[in-house]
């Protein structure tokens, strides 16, 4: 295995009702050190299994996930620690209500990485800041508006300082004019050299920022290439259909 592949999959199949429902079905990907790989594809397509499969939230029928050269798959692995490496960003916030957007993002770092309060605030002021909440810091989350609670729960993913960073959908439960704000920040991580693995509707973030996009549908990887070869050269009449009614 190559030194800079950060993840790879080999043959990962998840399947429910005993093999009736192929939620994956034999996924072969890896994602190497800085790449940003967007993940696109019909509802039911296993997008969001595959990511969620990348850190074991799911955990698959059979198959193997690497992250830095560890087959997190592997009986009595820490799973918690390779976590640690991994940011989450869901597509619903999942932020502590009675807690301070500051006391959300410095949490873990206390509790998991033994950070000091002064410490992992001012990382926690440092990143808020740069996604433009620093004025926010003692409100509560239902003080904010979706966009918000959605870059809060960036910012609280990044403070755990992950080598990668997983977003599934982050954009899908938010009012429209609320998505661009998010994008936003998601593109200054991508620019910034973060390895990320994003599932996504938003095509024009795919287009802008990936470097490389896989299209799925019905658990299995159909097409993957550059954003131009995926949206302007696709080859298989699955991903023209899809995109005839997206683009």
């Amino acid at each position: 295995m190559s030194a800079e592949r950060i993840i790879e999959i080999k043959d990962l199949k998840k399947h429910y009702n005993g093999g009736a429902v192929k939620a994956l079905d034999g996924i072969d990907m890896a994602v190497t050190q800085g790449e940003v790989v967007v993940i696109i594809g019909p509802s039911g397509s296993g997008k969001s299994t595959l990511l969620r499969s990348m850190n074991l939230l799911e955990i698959p029928t059979s198959g193997q996930i690497f992250v830095d050269g560890a087959d997190i798959t592997a009986k009595g692995v820490d799973i918690n620690r390779h976590r640690m490496k991994m940011g989450m960003v869901f597509q619903h916030f999942n932020l502590f209500p009675h807690k301070t957007v500051l006391e959300n993002t410095t949490m873990a770092p206390r509790k998991l990485l033994k950070k000091s309060k002064e410490e992992a605030e001012e990382k926690s002021m440092q990143l808020l800041s740069r996604v433009g909440l620093a004025d926010r810091a003692d409100a509560y989350p239902a003080q904010l508006s979706g966009g918000q609670k959605q870059r809060v729960a960036i910012v609280r993913a990044l403070c755990m300082q992950p080598e990668i960073m997983l977003f599934d959908e982050p954009t899908s439960a938010l009012d429209p004019e609320m998505v661009g704000e998010v994008l936003d920040v998601m593109k200054a991580l991508a620019k910034s050299g973060m390895t990320m693995v994003v599932v996504t509707h938003e095509m024009g973030f795919a287009k802008e920022v990936a470097d490389r996009v896989i299209f799925m549908a019905d658990g299995t990887i159909v097409e993957e290439g550059t954003p131009k070869e995926i949206f302007e050269e696709p080859k298989s009449d699955r991903l023209k259909s899809f995109l005839s009614k997206v683009l």
